[in-house]
C-alpha cells in the first residue's frame, strides 16, 4: 500500500513540500552525501537535488553558471521554467511528474532541477560512478587481441559493446530491479536477430524480481532468471570480454548487463558454450582446432583420470600387461581414496589461500606449497607419489577449463566418480559416468538443451564444436538459440 501512495505522489509546485519530503523520506539534512543547492533566477525559486560521490562537481557547477546568468540578459518571469530548461546545457535533460521519481534520479546520480510554481523536475545526467578503466580480464586473458574488458559501470560497458557492433538495430533496454538497491539492469540484442521470444521470456523473468537489492549483482540475477537450485553445472555464461559479448549477439543470444559488475551474462548456453575461449579465434583455424583438442582433453582428464586410476588401484587384473606398472609402488596406513580426497582439499586450501593471499605473497606461498607440503607429505608417508601426480594432473586440467563454474562442477563430479567407485569398484565407475550423462541430459537452461549440439544431434553445428572453422566459412548462425536471420553474412 505504501509503494501505490509513493507512486501517485506527484511533485508539489512548492519547492517547500518536495523540501520536506527528501527531508522526511531520503534523509536530506541526515546522510552527508545527499544535498540541496538553492538559487534564484529572476525572482523565482529553483532547488538542486544531487548525491556527492555519483556526481560530476564540474557539469553541476557549468550547470549552475548558465543559470545564474540568466538573471542578467532575461526578464520574463512567466516563461521561467523554459528559460530554465533551455539554458540546461546537457545532452540529456528529461521532465518527471512525480517525486518517486525524482528520489530514484537523485540516488542513482542524476541531478534534480526543482522550479517554484511548476509541478514537473528537470532531470539531468551529470552522473560519474567511481571506478577502473578498462583493462584486460585476469580469467580470460589471450596472447593476441583487445586488452579492454568490461568494468563495474554499466554506462562504460554497453559503450565498449556498442564501439563494436554499430548497427542501428542493436537495442539497450534499462530498467530497474530491487526495491531498496534499484539496481540498473540492461538487456541487450540485436533486434532483426535474437529470437523475440527470447527477448520477451528473459524481459519477464527480469520483470518480476522480487528483492530487497541486487548486492551480488549478476550471480542474483541468475538465480532468479534460470532457477538454478543446487544444480551445480552453470545454466549461464559469463565474459569480462566485450569482443566475446559482441560476438555472441551476433550469433543471437540475448545479453544481460548488471551496474556494478564487470561481468556480462550471455543467455542462452549449453555445456560446449562453456568450454570455448576466446584464444582459439584469436589464432589460425589449424592452431585454434589444436587449442580446441587439448582443452578438451583438460576437460576430461580432469574428470576422469583420478576415478579411473584408482579403479585400477582397486582391480589391477583389469590393466592390461604393457601398463601394468600402473598404481602404488608401496603401501602406506591411509588408504589410498583417503589420500586422494585429502590431496584434493589441500588443492582447494591453495587454490582459496592464493585468492585471498596478496600479490606480493602469492609466489612464496607457491612455492611453501610445493617445495615444504607436498615433498614432506610423501617423505613421511602420508601419500602415495602417484596420488599427488595424478590429483596434479586433475587439477592442471580443472584450471585449463575457461570456465571457471564449469571447473567447480567438473571436481564435484570427480569426487562423485571416486567415491562410486570406491564402493562399487569398476561397476561403479559406469553407473557414475553414466548418471552424471544423464543428468546433463536432463538439463535445460531457458528451455536449452544442455548438451546441445550432442544431445539432440546436430551435425553441423556438432562440426563446429570439434573443429575451429574459418570465418568465412561460418555462414549460419546457431539454430539453438532461434535466430530471425539465419545467415551471417549477407547473400
Amino acid at each position: 500500500m505504501s509503494e501505490n501512495v509513493k507512486q501517485k505522489t506527484s511533485i508539489s509546485p512548492k519547492l517547500v513540500v518536495n523540501e520536506n519530503y527528501f527531508k522526511n523520506h531520503v534523509g536530506l539534512n541526515q546522510s552527508f552525501d545527499l544535498g540541496v543547492r538553492k538559487i534564484t533566477v529572476m525572482g523565482i525559486g529553483v532547488n538542486l537535488y544531487y548525491v556527492n560521490g555519483l556526481c560530476d562537481t564540474s557539469y553541476i557547477i557549468q550547470l549552475l553558471k548558465e543559470l545564474i546568468e540568466i538573471n542578467d540578459y532575461e526578464h520574463e518571469k512567466m516563461k521561467v521554467n523554459e528559460i530554465v530548461e533551455n539554458r540546461l546545457v546537457n545532452q540529456q535533460v528529461q521532465r518527471i511528474k512525480t517525486i518517486d521519481e525524482a528520489v530514484d534520479q537523485v540516488l542513482s546520480g542524476l541531478v534534480v532541477f526543482m522550479i517554484e510554481g511548476c509541478d514537473y523536475g528537470l532531470v539531468v545526467d551529470v552522473r560519474s560512478y567511481p571506478g577502473r578503466n578498462p583493462e584486460e580480464p585476469d580469467t580470460e586473458k589471450v596472447v593476441r587481441g583487445s586488452r579492454d574488458g568490461f568494468v563495474e559501470n554499466i554506462i562504460v560497458n554497453t559503450a565498449l559493446i556498442r564501439r563494436r557492433i554499430r548497427d542501428e538495430r542493436l537495442r539497450y533496454s534499462m530498467m530497474k530491479v530491487g526495491e531498496r538497491s534499484k539496481t540498473d539492469i540492461c538487456l541487450c540484442y540485436i533486434e532483426d536477430v535474437a529470437d523475440p521470444n527470447l527477448i520477451e521470456v528473459v524481459k519477464k523473468e527480469l520483470e518480476t524480481i522480487k528483492i530487497d537489492g541486487l548486492t551480488m549483482a549478476d550471480k542474483t540475477v541468475e538465480e532468479f532468471l534460470v532457477k538454478q537450485g543446487y544444480n551445480p553445472y552453470p545454466l549461464v555464461r559469463y565474459t569480462e570480454r566485450a569482443d566475446v559479448a559482441a560476438n555472441h549477439l551476433l550469433e543471437g543470444h540475448v545479453l544481460i548487463i548488471v551496474d556494478t559488475s564487470p561481468s556480462v551474462i550471455i543467455t542462452p548456453t549449453t555445456f560446449f558454450h562453456h568450454v570455448q575461449h576466446a584464444e582459439e579465434y584469436r589464432q589460425a583455424p589449424a592452431v585454434g582446432t589444436f587449442l580446441r583438442w587439448v582443452r578438451f582433453l583438460g576437460i576430461i582428464g580432469s574428470i576422469l583420470i583420478v576415478p579411473l586410476w584408482f579403479m585400477y588401484v582397486l582391480q589391477p587384473s583389469l590393466l592390461p600387461e604393457n601398463i601394468a606398472y600402473i598404481g602404488p609402488n608401496e603401501q602406506k596406513n591411509i588408504p589410498i581414496v583417503v589420500q586422494i580426497f585429502m590431496a584434493d582439499l589441500g588443492i582447494e586450501f591453495l587454490r582459496m589461500a592464493a585468492i585471498h593471499t596478496p600479490t606480493a605473497l602469492s609466489v612464496a606461498m607457491g612455492l611453501i606449497a610445493a617445495a615444504l607440503i607436498g615433498q614432506i607429505a610423501i617423505d613421511v608417508g602420508l601419500f602415495v607419489p602417484e596420488v599427488i601426480l595424478y590429483v596434479a594432473i586433475a587439477a592442471i586440467g580443472t584450471f585449463a577449463t575457461p570456465s571457471y563454474e564449469l571447473s567447480i562442477a567438473n571436481k564435484m563430479m570427480r569426487l562423485v566418480l571416486l567415491l562410486s567407485v570406491a564402493l562399487f569398484k569398476a561397476e561403479g565407475l559406469v553407473i557414475g559416468a553414466t548418471v552424471i550423462f544423464l543428468f546433463l541430459t536432463h538439463i535445460r537452461s531457458l528451455n536449452t538443451p544442455y548438451l546441445w549440439p550432442f544431445l539432440p544431434f546436430n551435425p553441423k553445428a556438432f562440426w563446429q564444436i570439434l573443429i575451429r572453422t574459418s570465418v568465412p566459412g561460418a555462414k549460419i548462425r546457431p539454430s539453438i538459440v532461434h535466430p530471425q536471420n539465419v545467415r551471417k553474412q549477407p547473400k
